[in-house]
């Protein structure tokens, strides 16, 4: 599970969760919080050390460590998103709709990751199964799980159990669709999925076994309840900022750590906690959104674009 915190922390916190889950996800877990972004991030980007954030493969498997062909269902979780006050669910389908082609240039930064090597491989080359720069939108499926209220305050077991409720509800019912299938879950205003906001961390992304094979889900909380600049390094008061930094920085993630930690980590922790301060908007075909700036090994330093 990687974090994406809301608050400079004195040190990183690291809670072991039983996280045996129910309904359709069947089995148990231990979970770890990891990679800590404050809420009101420095203001100065400060580059980051070299050399030692390189990242490197965390295991020799050929499935379950990077997502080729990513696929993004975001779940809006409970009859609660009858409200949605700073236009949450339309910005986020929204990015994902134009996260793909040449006009996409941030997510080709991912391209030089694989999975298939060797343990401990920093440079894939040629070798490899690569993860693919979607030629068209990542957002495979959208569902507004409406027809009960979802839970005030669920636990990361109850948002491991809705990821599998989504697998279900898309059809996703076999481990090979799963093997690029990420389940974003977004919690509706005023919930406080996995104690949010004062457990002290904006989202984070997890694996979990079910019936229908390993998972990879996100917990994204309404970020915006946090108030503008949240989550963010901007300081322009636009509310949507957070949500989109913090989102693209956990699918980046999962992308290239698809079932935590066996992909891609470096001294820094994953793509995406190496470069917690330094946030770009970048105008896609659907709009301008805030993506986080992501490690590169071949530049050998946060960037945000290929």
């Amino acid at each position: 599970m990687r974090l994406r915190p809301l608050a400079a922390l004195a040190a990183t916190a690291v809670a072991a969760l039983s996280l045996t889950l129910t309904g359709q996800a069947d089995a148990s877990q231990t979970a770890a919080h990891h990679g800590l972004k404050p809420l009101h991030a420095a203001k100065q980007l400060q580059p980051a050390a070299r050399s030692t954030n390189t990242l490197k493969l965390g295991s020799s498997a050929a499935t379950g460590v990077v997502s080729p062909n990513p696929k993004v269902y975001l779940v809006f979780w409970g009859s609660q998103w009858s409200s949605d006050p700073a236009g949450v669910a339309t910005d986020m389908q929204n990015m994902f709709k134009g996260l793909y082609g040449s006009q996409d240039t941030w997510g080709t930064i991912m391209n030089q990751y694989c999975e298939g090597l060797a343990k401990g491989t920093s440079t894939c080359g040629t070798g490899g199964t690569h993860i693919n720069h979607p030629t068209s939108t990542p957002l495979a499926g959208v569902w507004f799980d409406n027809s009960a209220a979802a839970p005030g305050s669920a636990t990361a077991a109850q948002i491991g159990a809705e990821a599998a409720n989504a697998a279900a509800h898309f059809g996703n019912t076999t481990q090979t669709p799963n093997l690029n299938a990420q389940y974003v879950v977004l919690s509706a205003t005023g919930t406080h999925p996995d104690g949010f906001p004062s457990s002290g961390f904006c989202a984070w992304h997890d694996k979990t076994s079910s019936a229908y094979g390993t998972l990879a889900y996100t917990n994204l909380p309404y970020v915006p309840d946090t108030g503008a600049g949240g989550c963010t390094t901007f300081t322009d008061g636009r509310l949507l900022s957070g949500i989109e930094s913090t989102e693209t920085h956990e699918y980046a993630e999962t992308v290239t750590d698809f079932w935590p930690s066996i992909g891609w980590n470096g001294g820094g922790g994953e793509i995406g906690d190496e470069c917690e301060q330094m946030d770009s908007y970048v105008t896609l075909s659907t709009g301008t959104f805030d993506l986080q700036g992501l490690w590169s090994n071949s530049a050998n330093k946060c960037v945000t674009h290929g």
